[in-house]
């Protein structure tokens, strides 16, 4: 598979997308820069932190991945920082993934 398969086809209309990671930053502050530098390293693209989201923005026509490859790639860096139990990755608005997290079901007897 092209690396270039990741990106989306229609990506010319993608200029930016968002990552909320409002409850991330709240709980764990430091993991919203580790999470910066990942996609940095990863995508190879301008990325923007500001107090409780990151925007990643394209240099070039294209280069914004798809918003499926995004969000393995977010999947992948919850379980690299151990961080998969407690939060997920949904879907938000149109250009916005959101890192949420996960609600804990306690058990009672």
């Amino acid at each position: 598979m092209f690396a270039d398969e990741h990106y989306r086809k229609g990506g010319a209309n993608l200029s930016s997308i968002t990552i909320d990671t409002g409850e991330l930053h709240d709980k764990y502050g430091e993991e919203v820069k580790r999470l910066a530098e990942f996609l940095e390293e990863k995508l190879k693209i301008k990325v923007d932190v500001a107090d409780r989201e990151i925007t990643l923005k394209q240099k070039e026509k294209g280069q914004i991945p798809s918003k499926d490859h995004l969000r393995v790639l977010l999947r992948r860096f919850l379980h690299k920082e151990e961080l998969k139990e407690e939060f997920r990755v949904i879907a938000g608005k149109e250009k916005v993934l959101v890192i949420k997290e996960r609600k804990m079901v306690s058990e009672t007897e």
